[in-house]
């Protein structure tokens, strides 16, 4: 009678306690979202790039011209890395968020060419919204840099 007893007290306890998520630590999660994007990035993949994003994503680049969905945002980065922009890093300002939406804020910066074709470091502030996936991923949503 007490195995019967704990067994359904253990049953209540796992139909009644919140279940537990995927989510970890935002700050970790999104350092490794950015090592990802980073690596994606230098090996010139864009199409690798256009994966880290949901179908529904919007990248909004200093061009202000929206990049919306992978196949806009591969295309983009296509163009950016056809200009010979290499070596980019992204450097957490901050980060939060919840066990459904995260976010981030970075300084990042690359190795690119000035309007003379000589080489230059590229730098700005880029901000990121994503949204965490069933496996505990981060996917972007939105983002945006200058």
């Amino acid at each position: 009678m007490r195995v019967i007893h704990a067994a359904a007290f253990a049953l209540c306890l796992v139909t009644v306690a919140p279940m537990g998520s995927f989510a970890g630590d935002s700050k970790s999660d999104v350092s490794s979202a950015y090592a990802a994007f980073d690596a994606a990035f230098n090996k010139g993949d864009a199409k690798a790039l256009a994966v880290l994003y949901l179908p529904n994503a919007k990248l909004l680049p200093p061009t202000h011209e929206v990049a919306s969905g992978p196949a806009a945002i591969e295309k983009f980065f296509a163009g950016v890395h056809a200009n010979g922009v290499t070596d980019h890093k992204l450097e957490m300002i901050d980060a939060g968020g919840d066990d459904k939406v995260v976010y981030g804020s970075a300084n990042w910066s690359a190795k690119g060419k000035d309007k003379d074709g000589k080489p230059t470091t590229l730098s700005g502030i880029a901000t990121h919204v994503f949204e965490r996936q069933a496996d505990g991923s981060l996917k972007l949503r939105l983002h945006t840099f200058n």
